[in-house]
């Protein structure tokens, strides 16, 4: 099985290392009480105001017609690798304070850091995780009748990964690539855009 675990400059934490998005799946399920713990992980997770605003539809191929319904919210070059992953995930944001009903800028922001918890406390338990973009959110909010000022902006393939000889070849090709990643002093700046902080410029790195 292919491990694709990060090279990285400086230490971090084991599942930080070895999170990979895999677009191959095996036809294993996934342990309902697995999925109980990654949707603990997603709920404390950090968010302005503690307003929490994100929501999830969950859905197994033990299920097939919900599983269908998550699927067709999907991009149709989504679905043709995503329909093998045991468990589908949309993600739902409210963009909307429930406090005083302002514009929560944070509300994405916030969606994304629930989905950070949700997939290192994947990795911890050999399940991998794949996150997508390409979802129809109008196609989603009527299948799920999802109201106003709460949208779908994402969407989680989640299982474990198949071993990559027993995909087909363009899923093999992108599942054997290797990991990469732009360096720090691309990004992470002081003084000035562009100018890379002198925190990330040791000689050791």
């Amino acid at each position: 099985m292919t491990v694709k675990k990060a090279s990285t400059d400086f230490p971090i934490h084991e599942p930080l290392a070895a999170r990979w998005s895999p677009y191959g799946f095996a036809d294993r399920p996934v342990a309902k009480a697995d999925l109980c713990s990654l949707f603990e992980a997603a709920r404390w997770a950090a968010s302005s105001y503690n307003e929490q605003p994100w929501s999830f539809f969950v859905a197994t191929r033990e299920n097939p017609e919900e599983f269908a319904r998550l699927l067709s919210c999907l991009v149709e070059g989504n679905q043709g690798w995503a329909k093998a992953a045991p468990v589908l995930v949309l993600g739902v944001v409210n963009l909307r304070f429930s406090r005083n009903d302002k514009d929560n800028r944070a509300a994405v922001h916030d969606l994304g850091l629930a989905a950070g918890n949700l997939v290192v406390e994947a990795t911890t338990r050999g399940l991998s995780v794949h996150q997508m973009i390409g979802i129809l959110p109008e196609k989603a909010r009527e299948v799920y009748r999802i109201p106003e000022h709460s949208e779908a902006w994402t969407a989680m393939a989640i299982g474990y990964r198949a071993d990559p000889a027993t995909l087909p070849d363009a899923l093999k090709e992108r599942d054997l690539t290797p990991r990469q990643r732009k360096p720090m002093s691309q990004f992470v700046f002081t003084g000035t855009w562009g100018e890379s902080s002198p925190l990330v410029l040791t000689s050791d790195a």
